[in-house]
C-alpha cells in the first residue's frame, strides 16, 4: 500500500510512503481488538474504590429505641443499610482489575487497528517535522492545511521531539507519540493517524523486533 506524502504546507509532494501489507493490510480481528482495548482500559484502573459496610460504620452499639409502642419498625442497630449513615450493601472494595493478554494477541490487535485505519483512509503521512522553537500555531496550521483540524489526531513521530511535543500539547484532541509506543487503544481512539515520513519504518521495525524476541 502506498500513500502520498504531504508537505508541511499541506500540499502533495511527488514522493510516496510504502506501508507494509503484513501490518497495514491484514483482515482486522475484531475479537482481539476488543480484548486488547478492554485490557488497556482495565489496567489503567487504580482499583482503590472502597465503601464501608454494615460492620465498619460508626454507631449501633445500643438499641436505637424501645422495641414496642413507637409505631415504627424494630431497629436493632442504626448501622442498617436502610438508614442514613448506615453501611453500604455490596459496595466496592479495593481490587486488582488487571487483565492479561498474550504477546501474540497484542501484536495482532495493533496490526488489526492499523489495518482498520488504513481501510478507512484515516492515515496521512507528512514530511519530517522539525521546529526550531515550540509554537502551537505551527501545528494548528499543519492540521488546517491537511483538513484534519478539530479531529482526534494521533501524531506519530520517529523519535522524541521536544519542540513538536510542546507545540502540540495545548491543542485539544491532539496526542504526540513516538512510533514504537502507540498501543491499540491510542490507535482506535484517534480519528486520524498522522505519521511523519521517518516514523513508518520505526513502527514497522518495532514489530520485527518483537518477532525476533518470540523466535529466540
Amino acid at each position: 500500500m502506498k500513500l502520498t506524502i504531504y508537505k508541511i504546507d499541506g500540499t502533495s509532494s511527488s514522493n510516496q510512503a510504502e506501508l507494509n501489507d503484513s501490518i497495514f493490510g491484514i483482515k482486522p480481528n475484531e475479537t482481539v481488538l476488543y480484548e486488547d482495548v478492554r485490557r488497556i482500559l482495565a489496567n489503567k484502573r487504580q482499583g482503590t474504590a472502597k465503601t464501608k459496610e454494615r460492620a465498619e460504620v460508626r454507631g449501633g452499639g445500643r438499641k436505637a429505641y424501645k422495641q414496642k409502642g413507637t409505631g415504627m419498625a424494630r431497629r436493632g442497630t442504626m448501622r442498617s443499610p436502610l438508614l442514613k449513615g448506615g453501611g453500604t450493601v455490596f459496595g466496592p472494595k479495593p481490587r486488582v482489575y488487571t487483565v492479561g493478554l498474550t504477546k501474540k494477541a497484542k501484536k495482532l490487535a495493533r496490526k488489526s487497528a492499523l489495518s482498520l485505519k488504513a481501510m478507512e483512509d484515516a492515515i496521512k503521512v507528512v514530511e519530517e517535522i522539525s521546529f526550531e522553537n515550540p509554537k502551537t500555531k505551527q501545528v494548528t496550521d499543519l492540521l488546517a492545511a491537511l483538513q484534519i483540524e478539530g479531529k482526534k489526531v494521533l501524531l506519530i513521530v520517529s523519535d522524541t521531539n521536544k519542540n513538536v511535543y510542546l507545540s502540540a500539547r495545548n491543542i485539544p484532541k491532539v496526542i504526540v507519540v513516538e512510533a514504537n509506543k502507540p498501543n491499540t487503544y491510542d490507535i482506535m481512539n484517534a480519528d486520524v493517524l498522522l505519521f511523519t515520513e521517518k516514523a513508518i519504518p520505526v513502527l514497522e521495525l518495532s514489530f520485527a523486533e518483537k518477532i525476533e524476541e518470540e523466535a529466540a
